[in-house]
């Protein structure tokens, strides 16, 4: 038997309602059940954050590994595609997968040290930029999630939102995100982005110092990949700092990661006012300062 906390069963059900729910009730008979299949023992007790319910086990071999549970879902399908094309390559190895219920058997590595626990937060954004360099140089593989859609999207549903908002300026900085986007939508890019690379989503392992864990990859320009990095630790004196760095870094064209920075801005202020959430005011502090057009 496992022990599913509190704190992940009520983000299951606030997220996820009913099928959270059902998840919730299912995950011991889950975990027993790909335990007994994979030949592996439970030796300590679950971590979660808001999606996935994660077992430290041994294998059968005596190798460490980690048992990951989650929804099936339009986020969480694409992450086995994404770990099998990048092969360990700056990411965490994975190592069987059940498609039906999306569990994944995962190389363990070490869930105490995140990239976050660094003393110097801009050594943590260039450890963070190598690693994205290295995960979005690979191709998309077929049948992803696509920035072209997300694009679509935004844009299909900005009048609804916009007509939400009431205070005049944060209106016209979501319009101006927008308009940014509309700029470079017709080039969405064709990259495997992982989508949600922030210091947390880096682990030290034994291989290599540091790897990526738990994409919500889509195919795409690596421009909407920097935002986790810049609202990271938040501090509005280093965004121009850590773009600097990120952009050069991964050698992108700085106008169109721009723009494709403000998109991903208007894609989290579209949730909030979706969601019917206050509006991030770090997203919007980065929207006002990419939107005063900085020099090239």
């Amino acid at each position: 038997m496992i022990h599913v906390p509190e704190e992940f069963a009520a983000a299951q059900v606030k997220y996820n309602g009913d099928a959270g729910r059902a998840f919730v009730r299912q995950l011991p008979l889950q975990a027993r059940e790909f335990c007994e299949r994979w030949g592996l023992r439970v030796t300590g007790p679950a971590m979660h954050g808001v999606a996935a319910l994660v077992l430290p086990v041994v294998r059968a071999d005596g190798s460490r590994a980690a048992l990951k549970l989650q929804v099936l879902d339009a986020e969480s399908e694409g992450e086995p595609v994404a770990l099998r094309r990048w092969g360990g390559d700056g990411a965490v190895r994975l190592l069987a997968h059940d498609a039906p219920t999306n569990t994944l058997l995962l190389e363990r590595l070490d869930e105490t040290r995140h990239l976050s626990a660094l003393d110097d937060s801009r050594d943590a954004v260039r450890i963070l930029a190598e690693l994205l360099a290295r995960l979005t140089a690979v191709p998309a593989p077929p049948g992803l999630r696509t920035l072209g859609a997300a694009a679509r999207g935004m844009q299909e549903r900005l009048p609804a939102a916009l007509a939400r908002v009431a205070d005049r300026e944060a209106r016209a900085v979501i319009a101006d995100c927008a308009a940014a986007v509309r700029e470079v939508a017709d080039e969405p890019g064709d990259r495997l982005l992982h989508w949600d690379l922030h210091y947390d989503n880096v682990l030290a392992a034994d291989r290599e110092p540091w790897l990526a864990i738990d994409p919500k990859p889509l195919a795409g320009d690596p421009g909407f990949d920097l935002m986790p990095a810049l609202a990271n630790d938040f501090s509005l004196s280093e965004v121009r700092w850590r773009f600097d760095l990120m952009t050069e870094t991964l050698g992108l064209d700085r106008e169109r990661a721009k723009a494709w920075t403000l998109g991903r801005a208007l894609q989290n202020l579209l949730w909030n006012i979706e969601d019917e959430d206050p509006l991030d005011t770090e997203q919007l502090a980065i929207a006002r300062m990419f939107l005063g057009r900085w020099g090239s």
